[in-house]
Parts: C-alpha cells; structure tokens; sequence
C-alpha cells in the first residue's frame, strides 16, 4: 500500500508557474511508476504526464508537451509537475497516481493509488 498526498496547487495567473508535489509513504515508492492526472469540471479525468520508476523514462500529454516536467526524487519519496506557461485550459484537480507493475501508463484504470486532488485555478 502506497499513500499519497498532493500539494502545491493554487491560484496563478496566464503565463505563470506553479509546482506540485506528491510525498508518498507506506510501501517503497521507488518500485512503482507515478503519474499525474487532471480532471476540470464536466470533464473526464485525464493524462498528463507519467515517469518510470526510476526516472528515466517521462512521458506528456500534447496538451502539456514543452510546458510540464515530471520528475521524482525517491530518496524523498516525492514526485513533481513543474507547471510552466499556464493557461486558462490547465484549470482541474490534479492527482498523482502510482501504480504497482508495468511502466508509466496513459489509463486511469491501471493506476492502484491516488492521492486526494490539489486543486489548480489559472486565471486570464
């Protein structure tokens, strides 16, 4: 079992930054891939960004392409979403998410634990 627990959401204005973070604790957080998803409002949770297990492999959504960075730290158990040139459309509750075998991958449904949401408001 793996916990995790968001933070560093907030309000930016367009053009602005923001990191968010995901400590984890419980089981070892180096074994399993993490991803970050996002869901606004009226509208289905989606990928963002996914990274191996140990970092070397990172993977974006178009949407984030050149703007978000995923990183981790497992001496520190934690995860990262550097969040660059924001915009009004990046506005949603973001969740990281581990999964317990296989790579970083795109579908929700292959994640075992998730955090509880931090929310992200980009304002114009």
């Amino acid at each position: 079992q793996v916990q995790l627990v968001e933070s560093g959401g907030g309000l930016v204005h367009a053009g602005g930054s923001l990191r968010l973070s995901c400590v984890a604790s419980g089981d070892t957080f180096s074994s399993y891939a993490m991803g970050w998803f996002r869901q606004a409002p009226g509208k289905e949770c989606e990928w963002v960004a996914g990274i191996t297990s140990n970092g070397a492999g990172t993977g974006y959504a178009d949407s984030v392409k050149e703007r978000f960075t995923i990183s981790r730290d497992n001496a520190k158990d934690t995860g990262y979403l550097q969040m660059n040139s924001q915009n009004p459309e990046d506005t949603a509750v973001y969740y990281c998410a581990s999964k317990t075998y296989g790579g970083a991958t795109i579908s929700a449904s292959t994640y075992d634990f998730w955090g509880q949401g931090t929310q992200v408001t980009v304002s114009t």
